[in-house]
């Protein structure tokens, strides 16, 4: 039985250097240091890698580390909320600001502010990102696919910073099934109204399922859970296959039994996870958790 090692820093400790200390230690420092170990096998073998996206990753600054992996060719099927999207359209032209979790929401109100937590985003950033929608969707195949339509809306962005202008340089898939809950399917909406636009929603379930069977080996990430979560995994469910690798990074714990919190265990009772896969759930702030977890794995295979 190996001992527990007592943590220590220095100056100019590397993350990858702290994450080998974390992972003689306990709790999450363990859970993510096996995260990165995982990691490091997924990226560096012939695993076909998924990602999900869930919570306000974006808003909050984490979205150069999602288009910088894709750009790496760290990423071959990205599946995220519609809010991530939209603040990533959003930040190819404007800002999101830092304010705090207890400012008076009215007054936010009355001076054309919405609040995310301890991040602020400007009204008239809303009103670009209508118009641009409003520039994007016509002139497209009828009907399309949910896919292709993030795929349209990615080469229309000027910005190599961008999640989907990113993953329309490397033709990776994006798919985002709750699309109308979002302020993409509100525009959408809003563009039906006088032009047609008809999106085919089961048309993205049959490509990942294709992706999920063409795949030898599958690995994949979660970050948070909700609709991402299970759209990927269900998509291996119908498979006779599961994912070999897989990390949760979340702060929603099982006990009440909602699919976000569930652990990667419980994966493995639906098959949606082998029974001799490796993976970890890591507790804690995806906006800490993330860029450390990526840090340390990159240093490991490009150095």
């Amino acid at each position: 039985m190996e001992e527990v090692r007592q943590l220590e820093t220095e100056p100019g400790m590397s993350v990858e250097a702290l994450v080998q200390g974390m992972a003689h230690c306990g709790f999450g420092a363990r859970r993510l240091a096996e995260a990165v170990e995982i990691y490091e096998l997924m990226l560096s073998g012939e695993y076909t890698k998924f990602l999900t996206l869930s919570g306000a990753m974006v808003p909050a600054g984490m979205r150069n580390i999602v288009s910088g992996l894709i750009r790496k060719g760290h990423v071959d099927v990205l599946v995220s909320t519609g809010a991530n999207l939209v603040h990533d359209i959003v930040e190819s032209f404007g800002h999101h600001s830092l304010g705090t979790q207890d400012s008076d929401d009215a007054r936010l109100r009355a001076e054309g502010m919405s609040r995310i937590y301890d991040v602020f985003i400007r009204d008239e950033d809303f009103v670009r990102f209508e118009e641009l929608m409003q520039e994007m969707l016509p002139n497209m195949p009828q009907p399309i696919s949910g896919r292709v339509l993030m795929r349209h809306l990615g080469s229309q962005i000027d910005d190599r910073g961008s999640i989907l202008r990113s993953a329309y340089d490397l033709d990776v898939p994006v798919f985002c099934p709750a699309l109308p809950d979002s302020m993409i399917g509100l525009q959408a909406w809003l563009h039906t109204q006088t032009k047609k636009l008809s999106v085919d929603a089961f048309a993205d379930v049959k490509e990942i399922v294709d992706i999920c069977y063409e795949a030898k080996r599958a690995g994949i990430v979660i970050v948070g859970g909700g609709v991402p979560k299970n759209f990927a995994l269900q998509s291996m469910l119908v498979t006779p296959k599961s994912f070999d690798l897989a990390i949760q990074l979340t702060t929603d714990t099982p006990e009440n039994g909602g699919l976000s919190g569930a652990t990667l265990s419980e994966a493995v009772s639906w098959g949606k996870i082998s029974a001799d896969a490796r993976y970890v759930t890591v507790y804690g702030d995806a906006t800490i958790t993330l860029p450390m977890m990526v840090a340390a794995t990159l240093d490991r295979i490009e150095s």
